[in-house]
């Protein structure tokens, strides 16, 4: 989405568009599991996971880091990659108020 045409939505409805862009393809839907079952790893180890390239992977990790899902922080050579809970919570937490201020009927618990 464009620089100018973000300007016409409010920051709830920005954020949670950026949020479920960065979720929007099945690798990095597989790697936030991977990092949810794991609670950190470097790049080479969701390499061994996934049947893709470690380039592509990258590009993956660099987009979820991108949108803050994910945070990086730098151990000798590599990069140790784990969820950033705080952000994900709010994901959750803007979607869950969408639901409710839209009185949509789902038969779980949020």
């Amino acid at each position: 989405m464009g620089a100018t045409k973000t300007t016409h939505f409010s920051d709830k409805q920005n954020k949670l568009a950026t949020l479920a862009k960065a979720l929007g393809h099945p690798a990095r839907v597989a790697i936030l599991e991977y990092l949810l079952k794991k609670n950190a790893c470097v790049c080479g180890d969701i390499v061994k996971e996934l049947p893709l390239a470690q380039a592509t992977v990258s590009q993956h990790l660099k987009e979820l880091k991108s949108a803050g899902i994910i945070k990086g922080e730098i151990e000798g050579n590599s990069v140790c990659y784990c969820i950033d809970y705080e952000v994900l919570g709010s994901f959750i937490s803007i979607f869950t108020d969408l639901i409710k201020e839209n009185k949509i009927i789902v038969n779980c618990e949020l």
